[in-house]
């Protein structure tokens, strides 16, 4: 049986609403989209809702008459209830008891120079704090440790050694090796115009030990290495990890930051050691295999420009890179936010943040290394 409505106007501008049948979820309601176009447009100012024929009901009784309410209140028409079922007046009444939600609209303020250059620095300046709070933290770590206080695995030491040194060997071959077989292709163009091809050999063991390698270690490792350290640190922040450390008495610093930060410092001198023998060795295969320069002579060249200070240069750079690459991989993690997509911003933050100050830290070092005349 159908849920049925039927409009009876009047000519003292009254109008009497019907309603009959079964009232049920799932029952086509006739004649509704009629009845809600007359209420729109209504020839009459007081309704009376008649509910007398009403056999069986459930929600959709309420929800249409909730409905059909509304539209009179909106077109300010008086209406009243009559004969309906018991519990329908509490369930409107109850409906009715929230006023409806209006949208706010929010009106744009428009921020002075000032105001936004405020904003500006004092976001920046909490950012420094942070910063050097979370530096101290650190160098008071090393402290404890170099004083055997500091609560370290030796194991969990050495695994982070693994990790950013031995386990980071493929990846670095594979980069250095190619960028020392581009260095030497590029060079080769010019020099072959002054028959100096065998100065290749000279141009790539220069390059890549004073600076090369080490810059490409370094971004290697602030890739693989710093945004595995802020995503891992941030995973345990999500899973409150960090928080439960602290519970238990122990320095999250000592604990998690210490052993990755004293790792990767260790490991980036001897790897870009390593990427300095790669590199050497792409642009031997460009000068062997591609401009047709004897192994002796290659071998000759290559040790006559091994200059042990650019050597050196190189390792202090990858030292201060080791350190970068820690300090800003950590600090990223360990103020991570609580969220899935917090720990994807301070992995992608730590990489940027690292290649930021290593480029810095290079061009510092370079000016340093030049007034020094080295």
């Amino acid at each position: 049986m159908q849920a049925v409505v039927t409009l009876d106007v009047r000519q003292d501008f009254s109008a009497e609403l019907n309603f009959s049948g079964e009232w049920l979820i799932g029952n086509i309601i006739k004649n509704r989209d009629t009845i809600i176009a007359a209420l729109e447009k209504p020839d009459f100012k007081r309704l009376v809702f008649n509910g007398k024929q009403i056999t069986r009901w459930d929600s959709q009784l309420t929800a249409f008459l909730a409905h059909l309410i509304e539209v009179c209140r909106k077109n300010k028409i008086d209406f009243a209830l009559n004969d309906f079922p018991a519990g329908v007046d509490s369930l409107l009444n109850l409906a009715f008891a929230v006023p409806m939600h209006q949208e706010v609209t929010k009106t744009a303020r428009q921020i002075s120079f000032l105001e936004e250059l405020g904003k500006i620095v004092l976001d920046f300046w909490e950012k420094t704090k942070d910063v050097c709070l979370f530096l101290h933290r650190v160098n008071a770590s090393f402290a404890r440790f170099f004083s055997h206080k500091a609560v370290v695995r030796k194991k969990d030491l050495l695994l982070e050694i693994q990790r950013a040194g031995a386990e980071a060997f493929g990846i670095v071959s594979l980069i250095c090796f190619l960028v020392g077989l581009i260095l030497a292709f590029v060079g080769s163009i010019q020099l072959k115009l002054f028959g100096a091809q065998i100065y290749v050999s000279s141009l790539v063991a220069i390059s890549i030990t004073r600076v090369m390698g080490a810059i490409m270690a370094g971004v290697i490792m602030a890739g693989r290495t710093g945004a595995s350290y802020a995503a891992t640190l941030g995973s345990m922040q999500v899973n409150e990890e960090v928080d439960a450390l602290k519970t238990m008495g122990i320095s999250p610093f000592d604990f998690l930051v210490l052993p990755r930060a004293l790792a990767l410092s260790l490991m980036m001198p001897l790897l870009v050691v390593y990427a300095d023998l790669m590199g050497i060795l792409g642009g031997a295969f460009v000068g062997l295999f591609m401009l047709g320069l004897s192994p002796e002579d290659y071998i000759r060249m290559t040790m006559k420009a091994l200059l042990m200070r650019n050597i050196i240069i190189g390792i202090v750079h990858g030292a201060v890179y080791g350190v970068i690459i820690a300090i800003c991989g950590c600090y990223q993690g360990m103020n991570c936010g609580r969220n899935a997509s917090a720990v994807g911003a301070a992995t992608t933050s730590s990489v940027v943040y690292s290649i930021v100050w290593m480029t810095i830290a290079t061009a510092v070092l370079t000016f340093i290394f030049s007034v020094c005349g080295v």
